[in-house]
């Protein structure tokens, strides 16, 4: 059996499974204490102005409702071959990095012009490091315009909500955890060029 296949890549498989779980153990709860769980566990504005950082990582594990079907196996797709292709270590490492991050720059442009309801939202979820791990993962295709091609679909995927009037926060987040991934990407392109020409 092919060592590179097995163990198959369990992180997204893992990951996803327990948030899944979480959402539906917490769906289970009175609507008082899931509002509290979520709140407690967000990056809002709020939270982080008074200090409290551990939202940067519990913010990661909990999400308001179960995840669609189709965005958990995405999800597990994408981590699972990034896992594949760069190990776990990296995955998480691009994941964590990413989610907080973007959360940290979103925190830094409306902790002066954000209002109450925004101060107070819920901010949670598996979206700001699935996308900057989908970024970084450009770097594992093919060289060329292929490569290219991706990370301009994805970076123009990802600015078109943002340009929308009704708009979010979080479509800026997506934005900035995705072009975080792709410069990482970039990042690793120079490092395997300059290896390359070492080399040669």
């Amino acid at each position: 059996m092919n060592s590179l296949l097995w163990p198959p890549p369990a992180l997204g498989v893992v990951y996803a499974s327990g948030v899944q779980l979480g959402a539906y153990a917490l769906e289970r709860r009175g609507a008082a204490e899931r509002d509290r769980v979520l709140r407690g566990c967000s990056t809002n504005v709020d939270n982080l102005a008074a200090g409290r950082w551990e939202t940067l990582l519990s913010s990661a594990f909990v999400v308001e409702e179960p995840m669609p079907l189709p965005y958990a196996l995405l999800l597990v797709a994408v981590l699972g071959y990034a896992e594949y292709a760069y190990g776990a270590w990296w995955t998480a490492a691009v994941f964590l990095f990413g989610h907080s991050t973007a959360t940290l720059l979103v925190f830094g442009a409306l902790r002066r012009t954000a209002g109450p309801a925004t101060r107070r939202a819920v901010d949670v979820g598996a979206s700001y490091g699935f996308n900057a791990v989908l970024g970084a993962l450009t770097s594992a295709l093919p060289r060329g315009p292929v490569r290219t091609a991706a990370r301009v679909g994805l970076l123009a995927l990802a600015v078109r909500p943002v340009l929308k009037r009704e708009r979010t926060f979080t479509d800026a987040g997506h934005l900035a955890a995705l072009g975080i991934g792709v410069g990482l990407s970039l990042f690793l392109d120079y490092r395997s060029g300059t290896k390359h020409l070492k080399i040669g």
